[in-house]
């Protein structure tokens, strides 16, 4: 990641997107290198310009947010960062199973939308743990859920690995997992990129959600209690 965060911002509310462009703009450390108005719009400029970060709203036209972000993810463009009118709202989830590194509320306050933005440019992907906690565990007990994960995908995995897969389960940022588990804060990121790897995983809300599906917690697997 460069000094300054890229950032694209998609949202086809006009008023709306030149808010949020105000306010990123706003950071020295931010930079707003393209705005688009609809999916394949964002997909396009992605491709292009190679953001740090794409903030998507999950409702647009042309392609839908969670379309697209599936596409930026998959492709490996970008992260991103989900923006949603409402609290646990139903496109959210398909947008955290698409790869989206986590979500934000549109009336987020501007300090909040700019930590959001450097937190997931900087590797972390659970944004206000304590709502993202309760986001995880409703997406595993939905019915918007795919059908639950065959536990056998966990072979592949160290018994430390687990440890911070667990931890992940729970919401935990890497400093969370550190202090956790005590271990270092870089060990814990090689961990964690170790284990998304494996698993054929592409964010660690991805991975949050598969702890949930597969009940491994703190305390479970060999892991230690929180």
């Amino acid at each position: 990641m460069s000094a300054v965060i890229r950032v694209l911002v998609a949202e086809d509310q006009a008023a709306v997107r030149a808010g949020l462009v105000l306010i990123l703009n706003s950071a020295v450390d931010v930079e707003v290198v393209g705005e688009a108005a609809d999916g394949e719009q964002a997909v396009a400029l992605a491709r292009a310009l190679r953001p740090d970060l794409v903030l998507m709203d999950v409702q647009m036209p042309r392609l839908d947010g969670v379309s697209a972000t599936r596409e930026v993810v998959a492709e490996g463009l970008a992260d991103v960062l989900v923006l949603t009118t409402f609290d646990l709202d139903a496109y959210v989830f398909g947008a955290l199973r698409a790869g989206a590194a986590g979500f934000l509320l549109k009336n987020t306050e501007a300090a909040d939308l700019l930590a959001a933005v450097r937190t997931v440019a900087g590797g972390e992907g659970l944004i206000a743990p304590a709502v993202t906690r309760r986001l995880i565990a409703e997406f595993a007990a939905g019915p918007a859920r795919a059908p639950r994960a065959d536990p056998a995908v966990l072979a592949a995995l160290t018994r430390r690995e687990r440890e911070v897969l667990a931890c992940l389960g729970e919401g935990m940022s890497n400093a969370e997992v550190a202090g956790c588990l005590d271990m270092a804060e870089a060990t814990v990121k090689t961990h964690v990129s170790r284990l998304l790897g494996k698993l054929d995983l592409r964010s660690r809300v991805q991975a949050a959600v598969l702890a949930q599906e597969l009940g491994i917690r703190p305390g479970s697997e060999g892991c230690p209690e929180v």
